[in-house]
């Protein structure tokens, strides 16, 4: 199926999941996740009108850039190594995984301007996950607030991977109350306004609980 038609399903789906919640459409930021396919394919997203595109291997992400024609917003969806981060920063428009004081230094030290990031909380404490625990979030924040390259747009996480709606609903309603909490500081650097949250197959719920920007791979661009 192509891109086009997939478009339409999930466009279907997001307008349904907003009207639920009471939540602007226009409030919610679909990133085409396009690490799986072919050039062609993410091409084919960018000519649909999806203008995000989301990588998460560097090499992978400068191949597209090189590839892509037409106006596209490219985020950095996984781990970013330390030693990768001078290959690509310059190339990316928000980075969703900010986990650790090395990777903001390493920002801060190669970026030629202020990165979007969104700092990743490992909110279902699995051990499997990549993040910074809850807790430890607001201090992680507070830590960065002299990195002026560096700029907390929101909070990302990944869900359980379940087909339980009550465990993803949970893990997603904590990210967005410690969201609030965060952007309730006011913090000069971290505005935290933004949600990263949802997949392929849990984005409706996601977005019921307030992500404003959702990875779709599978129900998007995949084959």
């Amino acid at each position: 199926m192509r891109v086009e038609e997939k478009w339409q399903a999930v466009k279907k789906q997001i307008e349904q999941a907003s009207l639920k919640s009471n939540h602007p459409v226009t409030d919610v930021t679909v990133i085409a996740v396009t690490k799986y396919v072919t050039n062609e394919r993410a091409q084919e997203a960018i000519d649909a009108g999806i203008i995000h595109l989301g990588e998460n291997r560097p090499e992978g992400l400068l191949e597209k850039q090189q590839s892509i024609i037409g106006q596209a917003v490219w985020h950095y969806i996984g781990t970013m190594q330390t030693r990768k981060v001078k290959d690509v920063i310059d190339h990316v428009d928000y980075l969703h995984s900010l986990d650790r004081i090395s990777l903001a230094k390493e920002i801060q030290k190669r970026a030629a301007s202020p990165v979007n990031c969104f700092v990743q909380v490992n909110v279902s404490g699995e051990e499997s996950k990549q993040g910074l625990f809850q807790e430890n979030a607001i201090s992680f924040i507070k830590e960065i607030a002299g990195y002026d390259k560096v700029r907390v747009v929101g909070l990302m996480t990944m869900a359980p991977n379940t087909k339980d709606q009550k465990v993803l609903r949970q893990c997603f309603k904590n990210l967005k109350a410690l969201q609030v909490e965060i952007q309730n500081q006011h913090f000069e650097h971290a505005p935290c306004t933004e949600l990263s949250m949802g997949m392929s197959n849990d984005f409706e719920i996601a977005i019921e609980e307030g992500a404003t920007f959702i990875r779709v791979g599978t129900a998007l661009v995949g084959e």
